[in-house]
C-alpha cells in the first residue's frame, strides 16, 4: 500500500488554502453575478434584440425579394415599363377601386 500521507508543511497548506478560498471567493461573485436580476434581464433583452434583429434582416430579405420579383413584371432589363402589363393591371385597379366607390354610394342612398 502506498504512503498517502501529505509532505506539505503547515504554511504550504495554509497557503493552498488561502488560494482555493480565493478562487472560490471569485466563483461566487461570477455566480452571484450570472444569477443577478440585472444581469438576467438584460441577458433576456440582448437574446429578444438579437432575435428581432434576425427575423427583421430576414423579412427584409423576403420582401425585397418580391419587390425585385415585381419590379421585372413591369419594368424590362433597360429599366423601361412594360406598358403591354402596366395598363392592364392599371386598368384592374381603376374598376375596383370603382366597383368600391359604387357599393359604398348604394349603401349611404340605402
Amino acid at each position: 500500500m502506498a504512503d498517502t500521507a501529505d509532505t506539505r508543511t503547515p504554511a504550504e497548506i495554509e497557503a493552498d488554502i488561502r488560494r482555493r478560498r480565493e478562487v472560490l471567493a471569485e466563483t461566487l461573485d461570477e455566480i452571484g453575478m450570472r444569477v443577478h436580476p440585472k444581469t438576467l434581464v438584460g441577458d433576456a433583452k440582448a437574446k429578444v434584440v438579437s432575435h428581432v434583429d434576425h427575423t427583421l434582416g430576414r423579412a427584409y430579405v423576403q420582401v425585397n425579394r418580391v419587390v425585385s420579383e415585381v419590379r421585372t413584371q413591369f419594368v424590362d432589363a433597360e429599366g423601361a415599363p412594360r406598358v403591354e402589363r402596366i395598363v392592364p393591371v392599371a386598368l384592374l385597379a381603376v374598376g375596383v377601386v370603382g366597383l368600391l366607390a359604387l357599393g359604398v354610394r348604394r349603401r349611404r342612398d340605402q
